[in-house]
Protein backbone atom coordinates (compact mmCIF):
# COMPACT_ATOMS: atom_id res chain seq x y z
CA UNK A 1 0.00 0.00 0.00
CA UNK A 2 1.10 3.17 -1.15
CA UNK A 3 -0.95 6.29 -0.24
CA UNK A 4 -0.91 9.55 -2.03
CA UNK A 5 -3.83 11.08 0.06
CA UNK A 6 -5.50 9.94 2.63
CA UNK A 7 -9.27 7.44 2.36
CA UNK A 8 -12.46 8.98 3.98
CA UNK A 9 -12.78 5.99 6.12
CA UNK A 10 -9.77 7.10 8.37
CA UNK A 11 -11.96 10.38 8.72
CA UNK A 12 -15.17 8.30 9.45
CA UNK A 13 -13.08 6.44 11.66
CA UNK A 14 -12.54 9.33 13.86
CA UNK A 15 -15.87 10.94 13.92
CA UNK A 16 -17.03 7.48 15.26
CA UNK A 17 -14.37 7.51 17.54
CA UNK A 18 -15.28 10.89 19.13
CA UNK A 19 -18.68 9.86 19.65
CA UNK A 20 -17.45 6.76 21.35
CA UNK A 21 -14.26 7.68 23.01
CA UNK A 22 -13.92 4.80 25.25
CA UNK A 23 -11.92 1.73 25.67
CA UNK A 24 -15.03 -0.66 25.30
CA UNK A 25 -15.62 0.83 21.89
CA UNK A 26 -11.80 1.20 20.61
CA UNK A 27 -10.69 -2.23 21.55
CA UNK A 28 -14.33 -3.37 19.81
CA UNK A 29 -12.99 -1.57 17.01
CA UNK A 30 -9.11 -2.07 17.07
CA UNK A 31 -9.00 -3.70 14.25
CA UNK A 32 -10.84 -0.60 12.23
CA UNK A 33 -8.36 1.43 14.28
CA UNK A 34 -5.46 -0.91 13.12
CA UNK A 35 -6.19 -0.48 9.30
CA UNK A 36 -6.82 3.46 9.89
CA UNK A 37 -3.31 3.67 11.43
CA UNK A 38 -1.59 1.49 8.13
CA UNK A 39 -3.22 4.44 6.37
CA UNK A 40 -1.79 7.37 7.80
CA UNK A 41 1.61 5.67 7.98
CA UNK A 42 2.10 4.61 3.99
CA UNK A 43 1.02 8.55 3.76
CA UNK A 44 3.43 9.34 6.13
CA UNK A 45 6.22 7.45 4.54
CA UNK A 46 5.38 8.91 1.53
CA UNK A 47 5.78 12.54 2.32
CA UNK A 48 8.93 11.79 4.01
CA UNK A 49 10.27 10.20 0.34
CA UNK A 50 9.17 13.34 -0.87
CA UNK A 51 10.65 16.37 1.82
CA UNK A 52 13.97 14.42 1.41
CA UNK A 53 14.42 15.25 -1.59
CA UNK A 54 15.07 18.81 -0.01
CA UNK A 55 16.00 18.08 3.09
CA UNK A 56 17.25 16.00 5.82
CA UNK A 57 15.21 14.45 7.96
CA UNK A 58 14.63 12.54 11.19
CA UNK A 59 12.78 9.75 12.04
CA UNK A 60 12.70 8.31 8.43
CA UNK A 61 9.70 6.18 8.39
CA UNK A 62 6.28 7.09 8.76
CA UNK A 63 5.61 4.64 11.49
CA UNK A 64 8.27 6.48 13.74
CA UNK A 65 7.10 9.88 13.01
CA UNK A 66 3.47 9.17 14.42
CA UNK A 67 2.12 10.41 17.60
CA UNK A 68 0.07 7.81 19.93
CA UNK A 69 -3.42 8.02 19.47
CA UNK A 70 -3.53 7.81 23.04
CA UNK A 71 -3.66 10.63 25.01
CA UNK A 72 -1.98 11.40 28.33
CA UNK A 73 -4.69 12.26 31.19
CA UNK A 74 -3.17 12.64 34.35
CA UNK A 75 -3.29 16.38 33.90
CA UNK A 76 -6.01 17.18 32.23
CA UNK A 77 -9.68 17.36 33.28
CA UNK A 78 -10.53 16.36 29.83
CA UNK A 79 -10.48 12.20 31.02
CA UNK A 80 -11.03 10.89 27.50
CA UNK A 81 -8.53 8.38 26.32
CA UNK A 82 -8.44 8.81 23.06
CA UNK A 83 -7.14 11.76 20.51
CA UNK A 84 -9.62 12.27 17.61
CA UNK A 85 -6.58 13.19 14.98
CA UNK A 86 -3.67 11.83 13.37
CA UNK A 87 -0.55 13.29 13.67
CA UNK A 88 2.59 13.41 13.70
CA UNK A 89 6.57 15.47 13.27
CA UNK A 90 10.27 15.11 11.42
CA UNK A 91 12.94 16.93 12.75
CA UNK A 92 15.87 18.34 10.50
CA UNK A 93 18.71 16.07 10.95
CA UNK A 94 22.12 16.83 13.07
CA UNK A 95 22.75 20.02 15.18
CA UNK A 96 23.14 22.45 12.47
CA UNK A 97 19.47 21.89 10.83
CA UNK A 98 17.14 23.32 13.34
CA UNK A 99 13.27 23.23 13.04
CA UNK A 100 10.65 21.14 12.56
CA UNK A 101 7.86 19.55 10.54
CA UNK A 102 4.52 18.32 11.90
CA UNK A 103 1.27 17.14 10.38
CA UNK A 104 -1.99 16.76 11.89
CA UNK A 105 -5.40 15.14 10.32
CA UNK A 106 -8.63 15.99 11.70
CA UNK A 107 -12.16 15.67 10.32
CA UNK A 108 -14.35 18.79 9.86
CA UNK A 109 -11.35 21.16 8.26
CA UNK A 110 -9.48 20.79 10.98
CA UNK A 111 -6.79 19.31 9.76
CA UNK A 112 -2.58 21.26 9.68
CA UNK A 113 0.35 21.17 8.06
CA UNK A 114 2.83 23.28 10.06
CA UNK A 115 6.42 23.59 11.29
CA UNK A 116 8.61 25.77 13.16
CA UNK A 117 10.08 26.06 17.01
CA UNK A 118 6.94 25.70 19.35
CA UNK A 119 9.03 25.39 22.69
CA UNK A 120 12.48 26.94 21.83
CA UNK A 121 15.02 27.28 25.30
CA UNK A 122 15.37 30.48 26.71
CA UNK A 123 19.13 30.52 25.12
CA UNK A 124 17.83 30.11 22.31
CA UNK A 125 14.93 33.02 22.22
CA UNK A 126 17.96 34.96 23.56
CA UNK A 127 19.73 34.37 20.56
CA UNK A 128 16.89 34.72 18.05
CA UNK A 129 16.04 38.09 19.20
CA UNK A 130 19.53 39.36 19.23
CA UNK A 131 19.88 38.76 16.05
CA UNK A 132 16.84 40.07 14.74
CA UNK A 133 17.43 43.40 16.58
CA UNK A 134 20.54 43.70 15.05
CA UNK A 135 19.20 42.87 11.71
CA UNK A 136 15.38 43.19 11.34
CA UNK A 137 15.29 43.52 7.40
CA UNK A 138 16.16 39.73 6.79
CA UNK A 139 14.03 38.51 9.00
CA UNK A 140 10.77 40.37 8.10
CA UNK A 141 11.77 40.07 4.29
CA UNK A 142 11.25 35.89 4.56
CA UNK A 143 7.73 36.64 6.45
CA UNK A 144 7.03 39.15 4.09
CA UNK A 145 8.32 37.49 0.82
CA UNK A 146 4.84 36.57 -1.80
CA UNK A 147 5.76 32.48 -1.63
CA UNK A 148 6.03 32.57 2.36
CA UNK A 149 2.44 35.04 2.79
CA UNK A 150 0.60 32.72 0.01
CA UNK A 151 1.50 29.71 1.79
CA UNK A 152 1.37 30.59 5.32
CA UNK A 153 -0.41 33.91 5.79
CA UNK A 154 1.64 35.66 8.74
CA UNK A 155 4.14 33.81 11.48
CA UNK A 156 2.12 32.66 14.35
CA UNK A 157 3.04 31.49 17.74
CA UNK A 158 2.48 32.91 21.20
CA UNK A 159 3.59 36.63 22.19
CA UNK A 160 4.66 38.88 25.35
CA UNK A 161 2.31 41.19 25.65
CA UNK A 162 4.45 44.28 25.98
CA UNK A 163 8.45 43.72 25.38
CA UNK A 164 10.82 40.95 25.94
CA UNK A 165 13.24 41.73 28.55
CA UNK A 166 16.04 44.05 27.63
CA UNK A 167 14.49 45.77 24.83
CA UNK A 168 12.15 49.21 24.61
CA UNK A 169 8.88 49.01 23.56
CA UNK A 170 9.13 50.97 21.12
CA UNK A 171 12.41 49.34 19.26
CA UNK A 172 11.72 49.59 15.59
CA UNK A 173 11.31 45.39 15.15
CA UNK A 174 9.06 45.64 18.35
CA UNK A 175 6.82 43.59 16.91
CA UNK A 176 9.34 40.81 15.85
CA UNK A 177 11.03 40.88 19.43
CA UNK A 178 7.89 39.76 21.01
CA UNK A 179 7.67 36.52 19.37
CA UNK A 180 8.15 33.30 21.90
CA UNK A 181 7.16 30.92 19.44
CA UNK A 182 8.10 30.80 16.07
CA UNK A 183 5.28 29.12 14.14
CA UNK A 184 4.35 28.34 9.99
CA UNK A 185 0.77 27.10 9.94
CA UNK A 186 -1.39 25.87 6.56
CA UNK A 187 -4.81 24.76 7.60
CA UNK A 188 -6.50 22.12 5.18
CA UNK A 189 -9.63 21.30 4.16
CA UNK A 190 -11.11 17.85 4.31
CA UNK A 191 -11.35 17.73 0.36
CA UNK A 192 -7.56 19.04 0.03
CA UNK A 193 -6.56 16.01 2.34
CA UNK A 194 -8.83 13.42 -0.10
CA UNK A 195 -7.10 14.90 -2.75
CA UNK A 196 -4.89 12.80 -4.92
CA UNK A 197 -2.06 15.48 -4.72
CA UNK A 198 -1.67 15.41 -0.92
CA UNK A 199 1.65 14.54 -0.68
CA UNK A 200 3.36 16.51 -3.63
CA UNK A 201 1.04 19.37 -1.60
CA UNK A 202 2.12 18.71 1.83
CA UNK A 203 5.79 18.36 0.14
CA UNK A 204 5.27 22.03 -0.97
CA UNK A 205 4.21 23.55 1.91
CA UNK A 206 7.54 22.14 3.69
CA UNK A 207 9.62 23.44 1.04
CA UNK A 208 8.45 26.94 1.68
CA UNK A 209 9.55 26.53 5.33
CA UNK A 210 13.34 25.90 4.63
CA UNK A 211 14.86 29.29 4.24
CA UNK A 212 12.56 29.79 6.96
CA UNK A 213 14.44 27.17 8.56
CA UNK A 214 17.62 27.98 7.39
CA UNK A 215 17.89 31.47 8.86
CA UNK A 216 17.25 29.89 12.08
CA UNK A 217 19.56 27.41 11.91
CA UNK A 218 22.38 29.85 10.80
CA UNK A 219 21.15 32.08 13.63
CA UNK A 220 21.23 29.21 16.91
CA UNK A 221 24.35 27.13 15.10
CA UNK A 222 26.66 30.78 15.58
CA UNK A 223 27.14 33.16 18.48
CA UNK A 224 26.58 36.89 17.42
CA UNK A 225 29.78 37.40 15.39
CA UNK A 226 29.07 34.58 13.32
CA UNK A 227 31.56 32.15 14.81
CA UNK A 228 30.29 28.61 14.20
CA UNK A 229 29.47 27.11 18.23
CA UNK A 230 31.65 24.46 19.63
CA UNK A 231 30.37 21.08 20.40
CA UNK A 232 28.18 20.92 17.36
CA UNK A 233 27.75 17.56 15.66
Amino acid sequence: MSLTSLPSSTFEFLKVLQSNNNREWFNANKPRYQTELAHVCSLADNIIAQVSKFDVLEPTTGKKSLFRIYRDTRFSKDKTPYKHHFSGRMKRATAYRRGGYYFHFEPGGQSVIAGGFWGPNSADIKRIRAEIAADPDTFRSLITAPDFVKTFGSLQGDQVKTAPKGYKKDHPAIDLLRYKQYLLVRHLSDEEVFADDLVDKVANIYQQMVPFFDYMSAVLTTDENGVPLEGLI
